[in-house]
C-alpha cells in the first residue's frame, strides 16, 4: 500500500479505538496550531534553506553544504520514533530511496530525538539514509516550524505509553511540524511541504517526481 493508504487505514483504526474526548482534544490542538499561523512562517519555494551541521545516528556531523556538492537534497522532519505517522513516512521513504538516489539526490531526516533514540528508529525501520539529531529542535526552530506539545496532550501521550522526554531529553517537548523540503543543488527550495496536521505527510513518490523536474 502507498503511504497515504497506510495513513488512512491507521486513522480509521485509531478513530474506532481512542476515546471520543481524547480524539476531540487532539483535533482541537491541531486546529489551534493551524490557526496560530505557524505554517506561514516556514521557508518558502525559491528561498535558500539555511544550512545545518547536525550529528547523524552514529554521532558523525552532516553538513547541508557538503551534501549539496553532490546534488539535490531532500530534507524531511519527523517528531520521533514514538509517532506512528512518522514511522510510516520513514518506511515509505526507505522504499523510495533507490529512486531518490537515482536522481543524484541525498535524503536526510531531521528529528529532535537524541542519537540513541534515533538509532533505534533507524534500526526499527531498517533505514539506509541519514537520520540527524536536532537537539532541542534548535535548527527547526530557526526555520519557524517548531511548536511545544500542549500540556493537555502530554498526559494523553503518556496514557498511550509515549514518553516524549525519554526520546528528546528532560523538559523537551518542542516538536517540528510535518515538513519536507526538496532543495536544488544551488541551495534554493524547489518544493516545500509544511503542515500543522501531523497526520498529513508528503508522499515520497511526489518527491521523486519533483526531483526529476530539477534536471
Amino acid at each position: 500500500m502507498s503511504l497515504q493508504d497506510n495513513i488512512v487505514d491507521y486513522k480509521a483504526g485509531f478513530s474506532q479505538k481512542a476515546p471520543a474526548n481524547v480524539q476531540e482534544l487532539m483535533k482541537l490542538a491541531t486546529k489551534n496550531l493551524a490557526d496560530s499561523g505557524i505554517v506561514d512562517k516556514a521557508p518558502k519555494v525559491t528561498e535558500k534553506l539555511p544550512t545545518f551541521s547536525l550529528p547523524n545516528q552514529n554521532g558523525d556531523l552532516v553538513n547541508l553544504s557538503d551534501l549539496l556538492t553532490k546534488g539535490p537534497v531532500v530534507v524531511t522532519f519527523y517528531r520521533g520514533g514514538w509517532c506512528p505517522y512518522c514511522n510510516m513516512e520513514l518506511s515509505a521513504y526507505q522504499e523510495e530511496l533507490a529512486n531518490i538516489t537515482a536522481e543524484n539526490a541525498t535524503l536526510v531526516a531531521i528529528t529532535p530525538e537524541l542519537p540513541d533514540s534515533s538509532l533505534s528508529t533507524t534500526e526499527k525501520n531498517a533505514l539506509k539514509f541519514e537520520v540527524l539529531t536536532d537537539v532541542n529542535s534548535q535548527y527547526a526552530a530557526s526555520l519557524g516550524i517548531v511548536f511545544s506539545l500542549p500540556e493537555e496532550l502530554r498526559s494523553i501521550y503518556l496514557s498511550f505509553g509515549i514518553e516524549v522526554e525519554k526520546h528528546n531529553g528532560a523538559g523537551q517537548f518542542d516538536l517540528p511540524l510535518a515538513a519536507t523540503f526538496v532543495i536544488a543543488q544551488d541551495g534554493t527550495i524547489a518544493s516545500a511541504f509544511v503542515e500543522a496536521d501531523y497526520t498529513a505527510r508528503k508522499d515520497p513518490t511526489e518527491v521523486v517526481a519533483e526531483l526529476k523536474k530539477l534536471k
